[in-house]
């Protein structure tokens, strides 16, 4: 058997790569496409430290030339492929999604039919069958956390960095929008001196220019003692989620998966909306949120502005139990079942069908 990775952006590396470690453990050809990019200096990194076998083009039309050529037995996408109808004369697909947030493109994603996507849970697996009765949807969990669950994954040095062990630490991972950075006090990380604070923005955040602002005050905080911003190499956040104790996010997959592995999460309510999404144009953001958005929010403690924040940041982290059989009971309906092993789940699964 033969398996392809469509890394359509650096962001999918950390869902796919316990898969493709499970693929290699069995002794299954597993390799990657890649599309060049702004990052391409971190994938060469990533490539020579995983030895991934890869395939280098510039955008999907060229991809798909690479799956005709080789013929893979599956493709993994994670999201939608404008030319399905052409491998699928060649090759399965498979689609993961990349994060398991409160945005409605979780969903929208799978309008254009793969030969089975893989989901995190039964409640997502049951919404998606009634969305797409034509789709083959399969309950495996979330792939990107089985190195922690798994305890393969280390987290960060953190005095390597530069910080102090012995303090608490806080990780910051927002979004890129709707964000709440740039709602954030510009000395922020002097209010709190006695954390390490891991920042670990979006990757749009910093790659795309109409977000210039965003890597402006993130380039900022990171003169501070008591941060450390992730750099170009640190491409997953799965080490950061390993480091922190407490998370500050605001609507993004960051903080769901953190508050999956039961520890303390403060999201920030407090938005940059751009004018077309605020006041009467509101309902532009409710769209872009999923239907459960409202659900989910018991997940975690809500900062109204930044004002409240620290308050809540001390608190949750002297009372970690807090909320923890509510963030247990939503993680099963975010990620489904978190026992480490969804990569083995879907390798059975290819290896069946």
């Amino acid at each position: 058997m033969k398996v392809f990775f469509d890394v359509l952006h650096l962001y999918y590396l950390p869902q796919y790569l316990p898969v493709h470690q499970e693929l290699q453990k069995r002794g299954i050809d597993s390799q990657f496409v890649f599309y060049h990019g702004a990052f391409d200096h971190v994938l060469e990194h990533v490539i020579n430290e995983e030895q991934l076998a890869v395939h280098w083009v510039d955008n999907d039309k060229q991809a798909l030339e690479v799956y005709v050529q080789h013929q893979p037995d599956w493709v993994f996408f994670a999201n939608s492929f404008d030319y399905l109808e052409q491998l699928h004369k060649v090759s399965k697909s498979a689609q993961m999604g990349h994060g398991i947030g409160p945005k409605s493109s979780y969903y929208t994603q799978s309008a254009t039919t793969t030969t089975v996507r893989f989901v995190e849970g039964e409640y997502r697996c049951q919404r998606l069958r009634h969305m797409y009765p034509e789709g083959q949807f399969v309950d495996v969990g979330f792939s990107k956390l089985d190195p922690i669950l798994n305890s393969e994954e280390p987290g960060l040095n953190l005095d390597a960095l530069g910080l102090d062990s012995t303090k608490p630490t806080l990780a910051y991972a927002p979004t890129f929008y709707p964000s709440s950075i740039e709602k954030f006090a510009k000395n922020w990380p002097d209010d709190f001196k006695q954390y390490n604070i891991l920042i670990k923005p979006h990757y749009f955040s910093v790659a795309k220019s109409k977000y210039r602002k965003h890597k402006q005050l993130l380039e900022y905080w990171a003169r501070f003692d008591n941060v450390y911003l992730a750099n170009d190499n640190d491409y997953s956040l799965v080490p950061f989620l390993a480091s922190a104790d407490v998370l500050i996010s605001d609507a993004s997959s960051a903080l769901f998966e953190f508050a999956a592995l039961n520890k303390p999460v403060v999201w920030c309510d407090f938005l940059k909306l751009r004018l077309s999404y605020s006041g009467p144009l509101k309902f532009r953001f409710n769209k872009r949120m999923d239907q459960d958005y409202g659900d989910y929010a018991n997940i975690a403690v809500h900062a109204r502005s930044y004002s409240h924040l620290k308050a809540l940041v001390n608190e949750q982290y002297q009372q970690p139990q807090q909320l923890a059989e509510i963030r247990l009971q939503m993680s099963e309906k975010l990620a489904g079942t978190l026992d480490g092993k969804a990569s083995e789940r879907i390798v059975d699964y290819l290896c069946a069908h």
